[in-house]
């Protein structure tokens, strides 16, 4: 099948947890023989207050500095690079917020993939989804994937994928996410794990909770069969399984137990939010993930 990542783009601001990100970053496009772009953004926003009485050429001196800063942060990642990708390297440094910097730059360059660590320089080094992470999932119009400090690895070409979890709730506008998902199954020669969760806690107290778990239960049988149709036409090895709890429960519980290496999901389920929201199945995944989490943008019906 087609392979529709040409292009990863890695930002990285030279923090640990960025290098951890635009390490896997490296390693997917290497694997891929994709197009790397490394990004690094100068926000002059948030040094203005500590810049604010210093003399205009004092600085001037510290926004040079920020900007070197910047600039080695990006080639650390090309280093690192070099003697793996055998497609281009595009490098940039900005004055912008990172946010901006980054889905902006991702629209303007056709971008397939951002790749990036959950915690950057100021982010809390806890279970908190990092602002400048958390914010680019909410706004990106491709694919993110976010990478926990848990899941760095030590020299690129290391990565395993050999265990790909796909969770599904049915609709429709998952698609991107299934595509996504079986191409790297493809490429990995991996499992492709596909799950469907019926949770009935919302419905705590319902007289008809049995029937509601049964209509749940059949709408889980039949997204997982649709996945593993077309799973079997793309040449992948799928397994399906239907889990029953809170969905983002059962999905860290599901990637415990297979040790699964990556989970490919959509941003928002049947009550996501169509913009700027990422759903909360999601973002709980992300906040409490140990393993690269790829979050794929639901397409609008």
């Amino acid at each position: 099948m087609s392979q529709p990542i040409r292009s990863i783009l890695v930002p990285t601001d030279g923090s640990e947890g960025a290098e951890i990100g635009a390490r896997r970053g490296v390693d997917l496009a290497a694997s891929i023989g994709a197009d790397l772009h490394v990004l690094s953004a100068v926000d002059i926003r948030e040094t203005e207050p500590a810049l604010s009485n210093l003399s205009a050429d004092d600085k001037l001196e510290q926004e040079q500095l920020l900007e070197e800063q910047a600039e080695r942060a990006v080639d650390t990642v090309v280093r690192l690079a070099r003697s793996h990708i055998s497609g281009r390297i595009t490098t940039t440094v900005e004055q912008r917020t990172p946010v901006r910097a980054i889905t902006d730059y991702a629209d303007t360059h056709d971008i397939d993939l951002i790749v990036m660590g959950t915690h950057g320089r100021s982010d809390l080094e806890q279970v908190l989804l990092g602002s400048v992470a958390e914010k680019t999932l909410r706004t990106s119009s491709v694919p993110v994937v976010t990478v926990p400090p848990s899941a760095d690895i030590e020299e690129v070409g290391e990565a395993v994928y050999d265990d790909i979890l796909l969770p599904t709730d049915g609709s429709e506008g998952s698609e991107a996410a299934v595509e996504l998902a079986l191409a790297w199954a493809d490429v990995y020669d991996a499992t492709l794990h596909t799950l469907y969760s019926v949770d009935t806690s919302r419905f705590a107290g319902v007289d008809e909770r049995s029937q509601i778990h049964d209509a749940l239960e059949e709408t889980g049988r039949e997204a997982l069969e649709t996945v593993r149709e077309r799973a079997r036409e793309s040449g992948v090895s799928v397994a399906g399984n239907i889990g029953n709890g809170p969905a983002a429960r059962v999905i860290r519980s599901y990637s415990e137990e297979h040790d699964i290496d990556m989970v490919v999901m959509g941003t928002h389920g049947r009550s996501g939010v169509k913009r700027y929201l990422i759903g909360s199945v999601t973002e709980t995944v992300v906040r409490t993930a140990d393993i690269p989490i790829c979050c794929v943008p639901m397409e609008e019906l």
